[in-house]
């Protein structure tokens, strides 16, 4: 008797209801999926917790007075989203509307190795850099804060624009395609309050950057040279000429279409614990300087 009942409890629910749980579990899988990795992930996952704990308590135990108020926290609960998730929504609207910046070609690899050789130089004589590769998102507003180029990217060029006591040295770059767009940049520093004593001021702005675009950042540490890449908001540092040329290459050339950004770019970083314990041990020995 309980085994029909059930059937028809299920049958009364009907085919468009199972359709529309199905609609409901495929959105929040990919909502958490586009989380996942970033600082939000956190903060969703904990009110999602809190919401499924008050609605069952108020419910079990029939507190009618705050399941009412509850429901009606729920609306203002719904623009606080909106405003804490606002750099993860602002990104996943650009995305919307991205336009390939790089095809792999040969002039797009020709820009890879320029950049490549330029972040070398600058490595080896310690000097401070700060570079962001456009893909796919605009950077239009943050090259209004610099200075326009609009030059093409050659080493010496590229390596110029960060040697001490020029003008431009401070800020960042943008390239896109085989231009230098701008210089001189200001990038938005990651909010991640952890960081801020682990790292300085132009990693905190690589991972900010990354967290706001799909932009490729790369930074050379004026205190030990050392070269770090920083996408999606995930830095790994202790980078060689070899994993750098690879790793650019990956993101930015066009040649493996049945792949994600995202999983190349994890095949070239190594997130294994030896990899984070490396990148940690450079971080301590950066963490007195402005990096």
């Amino acid at each position: 008797m309980q085994r029909m009942i059930g059937w028809d409890a299920i049958l009364s629910f009907g085919f468009g209801g199972l359709f529309q749980m199905l609609v409901l579990m495929v959105m929040f899988y990919y909502i958490l999926l586009f989380f996942r990795g970033t600082r939000g992930v956190h903060i969703l996952i904990g009110l999602a917790l809190l919401t499924i704990f008050l609605n069952i308590s108020t419910h079990f135990f029939h507190l009618t007075e705050l399941n009412w108020l509850f429901r009606r926290l729920m609306l203002g609960l719904s623009l606080a989203i909106l405003v804490i998730f606002q750099p993860e929504i602002r990104r996943a609207l650009a995305e919307l509307g991205r336009q390939p910046a790089f095809s792999g070609s040969a002039e797009d690899r020709s820009t890879v190795n320029s950049v490549v050789e330029a972040i070398l130089m600058l490595a080896e004589h310690r000097i401070g850099a700060l570079i962001a590769v456009e893909r796919e998102i605009g950077m239009r507003a943050v090259q209004e804060t610099g200075v326009k180029l609009d030059a093409r990217v050659v080493p010496e060029l590229l390596a110029s624009i960060f040697f001490p006591h020029t003008p431009l040295h401070d800020g960042g770059v943008i390239i896109r395609g085989n231009r230098i767009l701008a210089a001189g940049c200001v990038f938005p520093l990651s909010q991640q309050t952890e960081l801020h004593k682990q790292l300085g001021t132009r990693h905190r702005a690589a991972i900010g950057m990354s967290e706001e675009s799909d932009a490729v950042l790369i930074v050379v540490s004026e205190e030990t040279g050392t070269i770090s890449v920083c996408y999606r908001g995930r830095l790994s540092r202790g980078m060689d000429e070899a994993r750098l040329r690879r790793f650019l290459s990956a993101l930015l050339l066009k040649g493996r279409s049945g792949m994600s950004a995202w999983r190349r770019a994890r095949e070239q970083l190594d997130l294994t614990p030896e990899g984070i314990a490396k990148s940690e041990q450079l971080a301590g020995s950066e963490q007195s300087g402005g990096g």
